[in-house]
């Protein structure tokens, strides 16, 4: 197969999940609906937090980025292939696909790395609390974000900068509804030797760390927990470690679940169909996990929905008297 320079690959052709065009509308209609449910329990996660001083500390701090980075997330991949869908047309540029590429890279680490964050910040909570507004100070919260921020972003250049360097080959079909650098790299005419070694070794690295930290920290709230004389005093500390240890499992428990998917099957398309687990329903639940789970974020929601509703009720109200005056206006003239 004649192999074709970067610089003369003008798009990929992404195949989607299927080739039954009886299910496209329904694909369109379900991930619309995932997607719109996404963007708005996390818009109303993060409000939620701006909106009631009393969700003022780390542990919504780092939960209204995580919030925001599964926005990112689910706009990253999913828009382009309804837009895919809905114009029958499979096709993403170079550009595109690199640029999806890199931003899944981006906001997939740093959602790695922010629940690292979240773990050491229960861990500080629990295990030491007189001492926690003094440790887990703003200065250190942003800190640790714009350290996992910038993490990621090194790595998703490494990558992205590796892949600008291949040839590819005339066969641009990638069997996924997003461009994922593994199936990108299967396309690559020229050796990639180079760039699965440093995925191997980038993936073992910050996810072996990231594992590693949140174990820790879980082992030494558990043993911290256990030692405590009072039966409430166990259950308020295990709860407020509940909904991130929901969210960890999930997130970490759906991409070990692909990666198991892959290695045990060689249908690339079933393995696109398994990739939804990990990078469309995490984002999706994150929200309703912290919600229903989270005694204080389910008070500040309900006052948040309250103040909506009463917005919305005076802003009917005062349109109403505003189209009552101007049909008064026209009565009299």
């Amino acid at each position: 197969m004649e192999p074709r320079n970067h610089t003369d690959v003008s798009e990929f052709l992404l195949l989607g999940l299927t080739d039954d065009p009886e299910l496209q509308s329904f694909l369109f209609c379900l991930f619309l609906a995932m997607y719109l449910a996404t963007i708005l329990g996390n818009l109303l996660i993060i409000l939620t937090v701006s909106s009631d001083s009393q969700l003022h500390n780390p542990m919504y701090f780092f939960l209204s980025n995580l919030s925001f980075t599964d926005i990112c997330i689910s706009t990253t991949t999913i828009p382009k292939m309804l837009v895919n869908i809905q114009a029958e047309n499979q096709g993403i540029t170079y550009i595109g696909c690199l640029t999806q590429i890199g931003f899944a890279l981006v906001f997939g680490g740093y959602e790695n790395f922010l629940l690292v964050a979240m773990a050491y910040d229960r861990y500080v909570a629990i295990c030491y609390p007189l001492m926690y507004t003094v440790i887990m100070n703003p200065r250190l919260c942003v800190l640790l974000m714009l350290l996992s921020l910038f993490l990621s972003i090194v790595v998703a250049l490494l990558h992205s900068l590796m892949v600008l360097q291949l040839s590819f080959c005339k066969d641009l079909e990638i069997p996924h509804f997003f461009c994922e650098l593994a199936q990108v790299l299967k396309l690559a005419c020229s050796d990639t030797l180079i760039n699965n070694i440093v995925i191997n070794i980038v993936t073992g690295l910050f996810g072996g760390i990231s594992l590693s930290g949140i174990m820790f920290s879980y082992t030494q709230i558990v043993s911290s927990v256990l030692r405590m004389p009072s039966v409430s005093g166990k259950y308020k500390a295990f709860s407020t470690c509940g909904s991130h240890l929901a969210v960890v499992s999930l997130f970490y428990g759906t991409i070990f679940g692909v990666y198991i998917s892959s290695a045990v099957t060689d249908s690339s398309r079933k393995t696109a169909v398994a990739s939804v687990m990990y990078i469309v329903v995490p984002q999706l639940m994150n929200p309703f996990i912290y919600s229903l789970r989270n005694r204080d974020m389910k008070g500040a929601l309900r006052q948040l929905l309250s103040r909506i509703a009463c917005f919305l009720t005076l802003f009917r109200v005062l349109w109403a008297r505003v189209s009552r005056m101007k049909q008064s206006d026209r009565n009299s003239k």
